[in-house]
Parts: C-alpha cells; structure tokens; sequence
C-alpha cells in the first residue's frame, strides 16, 4: 500500500504490545524495499511510443505487400500498348489507396476472430484502437476515389467498382464461397484501372493502320492538348460556316464521345491481362483461406497447377490486335500472293548475294544469325521466376497441409505477384515494355526487405 507520504512501513517492523512490551520496536530482518514513486503510472497497452504505433501501423496496413500494387497498373498499361503516363501515376495512387483501405477494414472486420487465433494483431492487442482502422479505411477509400477523379472519368468509372469491391469482400463475402472470386475480381480491376487511366489520355497505341488511335484529354476537347483543341475547333467552324450552326453540337457531341470509346478499346484489350493475374489471385485466396488452421492438400495443389499454367501462357508472345485484323482481313488469295512475294523476295536475296568462290569451288552464302529476341528472353526468365517463387511453398503445403507451411506458401503467393506483373507486361510487346517490366521486377528487393520486418499475411 502506498502512503501519502510516500514510505511504507516494511514487513518484519512493527510496534509491538503486550507479550512484547509496549513500546518495543522489533529489528527489521530485510531491508527496506524502495517502492516507485505515486507520480509512476502503471503501464498501459493502449499508450505506444512513435516508433511502436508507427510499427503497429505498418503492421495493420502491410507494408511490404504494398510493392505488389504498383504493377497492376502498369501491366494495364503495357495492355493498352502504351508507355506510363502522368494518369497512369494517379491510377498507381489510387491504387495504393484502395488497396491499404482494404487492409484496414479486413481487420477491423476480424478483429473478434483475430483475436482467438491472431492475438499479436494491432487491434486485439491493444496498439490501434478499432475506431482509427474504420476510419483509416474510409478515408484512404475516399482519397482513392479522388485520385481517380483526376486520373479522368474512365478511371474513375473503373475505380468505384474496385473500391465496392474491397468493401463488399471485407464485410460480407469473405467467408463465402464467393470470397475468392472477389478478391480475384478486385485485382483485376485495378490491372483495368491502369488499362483505363492511361487510354483515356489518348495513348491507345498504335491503329490498325499504324495511326495513333484516342485523342487528348478524358473529360472531352478543350482541357487539354492544344494540338487536339485546335482540330476540334476547326472541325466544329467547318461545318457552322458551311451548313449553320444546327449540326455543331452533333460534331463537337461526338468529339467528347471519342475519348470514352478509347478508354473501352483500351479496358478490352487489357482483358486478357486482367484474367490472368485475376486466376493468381483466384488461386491464392484460396491457400489463405486456411493459412491459420491448415486444412486440405487440394487448394494449394490446386495453385500449383494454376501456376503450371500461367508460366505456360506468359511466355508465348500476346497477338497483338493490329496481328489479328491483318489475319482476319487475308484470304486465300492473299495468303498464295504472300506465297508468292515471299519467293521473289528470296530470288533478289539470292542475286543481290552471290555465292563466294573458295578455291575451286563455289559456297553458298552462309545464314545470316538472327538477331536475339530480348522481349523473349525477358519472358523466359519472368516466367521462370514466377514458377520458381511459388512452385516450392505449393508443393510443400501441398505434402503437409499445416498452418506454417500453409502461411509460406500464402506469403510466396503474393511475392510471385510482382514477377507475374512484370512477365504480364513483357509479354505485350508495347514500346517501353521492357523498361517497365524491368522497374516492376525492382520492387521484388523492395518487398523481401520489408517483409523481414513486418509480415505480409
């Protein structure tokens, strides 16, 4: 008990009376304890240092799972056959935003079954408060929102449904047989939020006939791009100087329609792309949905194969739409007139190279050596490295279903996801595509290093 005067009488020293005579003071057989002083407070959970709460933070939010974000989109605008833009950063924003929101809401939402199975969590143990994670999640829901706002309308069109996408797995379909296939729809719409950014600029690469297809600014003519403004306004002058001024609004109408049908040309093409890492993903939340109990050997034999199967398919080069229209547009007759230009075109070789005279005789020119293909060298070796980086983990949770070799293979899952990015990005063939890609593998060091600190899962 603490006194006012701040001693207390130690055991073993007291005033003694009648058997021991009044007055009579015992000697103390233990020293004197020194206690705290009354102006100590106890410790509290609740009360974290800065380093602490900003730990607790990274956390709650998973920091080193943050580098697998940024991919999404530029494998989305790789999709569209264009270089990043100053749109596609705010998607990667935007991007980021939504993604930590989903992070902050899944534990507020497991906050109760966390705290049986996860008690070391920051909200059942105390270091975040449930109140700052709801909150946390709603605003970097609504500064999501926003950046796609500026990314432009097709982004943000693309944007509402990813974000009530995290919203509705967190809250209500995770523990559904519907949770995978969210998740999995979640990711693919950000690849698709790239994808959309960047061809709602205009930069839908090339056109059939090798024209740039989309024009400048999302939003219609007039905000930005001079160049762009300058032809609507001669478009919109023609037709008011020659026919009145009746079928103005219809010109300049279509001229505010021609970036959104850029921005759906776009979202189509980077379809494909967007399925694919969305079977990853598919695949992955399925081994998660039972990395803290363990469970069945066939979710994560189940991703091996997946994994089998997307190694198989980023490899081979992506026909590009200008390929397909080509082939479509080629009959039989024009494949016998290709035939027959192919020949011509060996006979001038021939003639234009004749053979060289060795001594007696007379040797062909040799074979020219073709030159290396690096888009399909850097292929080869992102695919490899997605197969090797979650082969291993699969394949042991798949021998022994437990929870710690469950969480690494779920851990392995989402580090592959950076590989998988940047073989997505290669494999369109777009110019810069390997420059992106290469950016998108540098994250990969990124994220090993942070996650030594503070877990992925």
């Amino acid at each position: 008990m603490v006194r006012a005067s701040g001693a207390a009488a130690p055991e073993g020293l007291s005033k003694a009376g009648g058997a021991g005579g009044a007055g009579t003071t015992v000697t103390p057989t233990t020293p004197p304890l020194k206690e705290p002083s009354p102006f100590t407070a106890p410790p509290s959970r609740t009360h974290t240092s800065r380093p602490d709460r900003a730990h607790a933070w990274a956390e709650l939010l998973r920091l080193p799972a943050l580098f697998t974000v940024p991919g999404d989109a530029l494998a989305g605008a790789a999709a569209v056959s264009a270089r990043p833009t100053a749109r596609t950063l705010l998607a990667i924003a935007s991007s980021l935003c939504l993604y930590e929101a989903g992070m902050a809401l899944n534990d507020w939402a497991d906050r109760d079954v966390d705290a049986v199975e996860r008690p070391h969590r920051p909200l059942p143990s105390g270091r975040i408060r449930p109140v700052a994670a709801l909150g946390a999640a709603c605003a970097l829901t609504g500064a999501g929102l926003s950046l796609a706002a500026c990314a432009g309308r097709p982004a943000l069109t693309v944007a509402v449904p990813l974000a009530g996408t995290v919203w509705a797995y967190d809250l209500a379909l995770k523990n559904t047989p519907a949770g995978p296939f969210a998740m999995a729809t979640a990711r693919g719409l950000d690849l698709l939020l790239g994808a959309a950014a960047t061809a709602g600029a205009g930069v839908v690469g090339a056109g059939p006939f090798g024209s740039r297809a989309g024009v400048d600014g999302v939003d219609g003519v007039g905000r930005r791009g001079g160049a762009c403004r300058a032809w609507a306004t001669a478009v919109a002058d023609a037709p008011r100087a020659a026919l009145g001024a009746a079928t103005v609004p219809g010109v300049v109408d279509g001229i505010h329609r021609a970036p959104t049908s850029a921005s759906l040309l776009g979202i189509r093409r980077a379809l494909p792309s967007a399925a694919l890492l969305g079977a990853h993903t598919l695949a992955l939340t399925t081994v998660s949905r039972r990395e803290a109990q363990g469970g069945s050997p066939l979710a994560p034999f189940a991703a091996l194969a997946v994994t089998a199967a997307l190694t198989r398919t980023v490899t081979r080069q992506r026909s590009l739409p200008t390929d397909r229209i080509a082939g479509g547009r080629r009959g039989t007759g024009s494949r016998r007139m290709a035939d027959v230009a192919n020949l011509a075109a060996a006979a001038m070789s021939r003639l234009s190279h004749p053979p060289r005279q060795t001594g007696d005789h007379m040797t062909p020119p040799g074979p020219r050596p073709e030159p290396l293909d690096t888009h399909a060298v850097l292929r080869l070796a992102l695919a490899a490295a997605y197969a090797a980086t979650t082969a291993r983990p699969y394949l042991h949770a798949t021998l022994n279903p437990s929870p710690p070799l469950t969480q690494r293979a779920v851990t392995a899952g989402i580090r592959a996801t950076i590989p998988l990015q940047a073989a997505l990005t290669a494999r369109s063939g777009a110019k810069g595509a390997t420059v992106t890609a290469l950016l998108t593998t540098a994250l990969a060091p990124l994220a090993g290093r942070f996650a030594r600190k503070v877990s992925v899962t």
